[in-house]
């Protein structure tokens, strides 16, 4: 049996998504973020030298990354779903997307979290004044343009498909999923109505409101 070792408030979340589109049997093993610094507990190095979730193992078979896992888990028990027609255009567009996710967009969120963390931290007194303006300057100068461009970008998109990959849920919706609903919890997607629409589409599904049950709490849902 699968065994999906799932970190709380994580990309893991999107991987329990993906084992109940494909209904597969799995188990579940639970790992907690450290209350203070967030982070995964040291126990996760004994399943994978990164120490990072999502890590499945399966048989000899023990992978990490969500991308790959993904990729992995249609492959071998997809038998035809959610991952389309190996050269077609919907598979271009799926391999992009797969990419696009964690390649392009999580970069530039990912920085926005970080500097705002840095802003909220306790610092001395005479370097906090400091602290904020460069974080202020440089998520007004480089890292809003780039979310506000990769926003555009996705909110055309979706104004023009209701999948990312097809007329039909996909991979590529799963490895998204995460980003996307990340982004309209923390309220940065608030003026994209299509992305909002896009993720209260796939939120709604009843495999993903199964991984939500078997998951546990999850802040983005």
């Amino acid at each position: 049996m699968i065994i999906l070792h799932h970190l709380n408030n994580s990309r893991s979340q999107r991987i329990l998504w993906m084992l109940e589109e494909l209904e597969l049997p799995y188990e579940i093993k639970r790992y907690e973020r450290d209350s203070k610094t967030m982070l995964a507990p040291p126990s996760l190095r004994q399943v994978h030298p990164l120490g990072k979730s999502p890590i499945i193992s399966d048989g000899e078979v023990t992978m990490a990354e969500s991308g790959a896992i993904i990729e992995y888990l249609g492959q071998k028990y997809g038998d035809g779903r959610l991952i389309p027609e190996t050269g077609s255009a919907d598979y271009r567009q799926y391999i992009y997307w797969m990419h696009y996710a964690e390649g392009s967009l999580m970069p530039p969120l990912l920085l926005r979290l970080v500097f705002e963390a840095i802003k909220s931290k306790p610092l001395p007194f005479f370097i906090k004044p400091v602290a904020r303006k460069i974080a202020d300057e440089t998520t007004r100068q480089f890292i809003a343009p780039q979310i506000k461009t990769h926003f555009d970008y996705v909110e055309k998109f979706l104004g023009e498909h209701e999948w990312m990959a097809g007329h039909k849920l996909t991979g590529a919706d799963i490895q998204m999923s995460f980003p996307l609903e990340a982004s309209v919890a923390r309220g940065v997607a608030d003026s994209y109505p299509n992305i909002t629409a896009y993720v209260k589409r796939f939120q709604e599904r009843p495999a993903y409101q199964r991984a939500l049950q078997a998951g546990g709490d999850y802040d983005y849902a």
